[in-house]
């Protein structure tokens, strides 16, 4: 019998034509960051002086260095508050629980510019000055529904026999914390953290309002130089941030998909 041939189905399309839309965009700045013409819609061969340049400029590396710390800060802040309070309302169960969890991932539906004026609001009512600190309280804030989330999804799925167990053996809440809950939720705390890190190093609205004169991130360096336009530095930067946002984004599925145990071969 002749093989059917595979037809192309509408939700192909739809998918086919979603990711052209999405990555459309992204694919033209990284051809560009290679284009030697300063040009872009105009190709003069391909170069790597613009990935050159960059790195010799030395205020976008301290702005990167900037940008690193933030994230590396706020990311573990946002782990171990994200995590305990997923723990303890896993646990509580308080009457409430549903509402405290939608309050818990609020931040992820407020729009960014409203965050950044609330915090510029605070920051300035209680006095305390803009830099590291406040962006650092910011970041945290807005990172730890990421942690949060997956942490609460990561207990619903495991079973309380492994905790009970331990509390039978004679562990305090603590221990039975550490020794047990702790090692099983590490994945998704990880995942969390990620993308806590990953969200943080991307962000530009909030930053703005919260930072100082003497703290400058990556993202603020980068907009406050689309202002005099778009430079092929500008896309060779763009594209290194693509790829480590992609390697992240990979980082956090691995971290997060469920290991399969071993099986044992039968001894026969």
């Amino acid at each position: 019998m002749a093989s059917k041939r595979k037809r192309i189905k509408p939700s192909h399309l739809y998918i086919a034509l979603a990711l052209i839309i999405m990555y459309m965009p992204i694919a033209f700045v990284v051809a560009n960051s290679f284009n030697a013409s300063k040009l872009s819609s105009v190709w003069a061969g391909f170069t790597l002086g613009w990935y050159k340049e960059l790195f010799a400029d030395r205020s976008m590396f301290e702005a990167l260095r900037n940008s690193l710390l933030l994230g590396l800060l706020s990311s573990l802040s946002a782990g171990v508050i994200g995590t305990l309070s997923a723990n303890g309302l896993a646990r509580a169960k308080l009457p409430g629980g549903g509402f405290m969890s939608f309050l818990s991932t609020l931040p992820i539906m407020v729009p960014e510019i409203i965050l950044g004026m609330v915090f510029l609001a605070f920051f300035s009512l209680i006095g305390l000055p803009f830099g590291i600190v406040t962006l650092v309280v910011a970041h945290t804030a807005f990172s730890i529904p990421y942690v949060f989330l997956m942490v609460r999804a990561r207990l619903a799925g495991l079973e309380k026999c492994y905790e009970e167990a331990a509390r039978d053996l004679g562990a305090n809440g603590a221990r039975a914390f550490l020794d047990i809950t702790l090692p099983l939720t590490l994945p998704a705390i990880a995942s969390g953290m990620l993308l806590a890190f990953a969200m943080s190093f991307d962000d530009v609205i909030i930053s703005v309002f919260v930072s100082g004169v003497d703290f400058n991130t990556l993202p603020i360096k980068i907009y406050s130089q689309l202002k005099t336009g778009v430079t092929p530095k500008t896309n060779a930067l763009c594209t290194l941030l693509f790829f480590a946002t992609v390697f992240l984004g990979l980082g956090s599925i691995w971290i997060s998909k469920p290991k399969r145990a071993p099986q044992r071969a039968d001894n026969r």
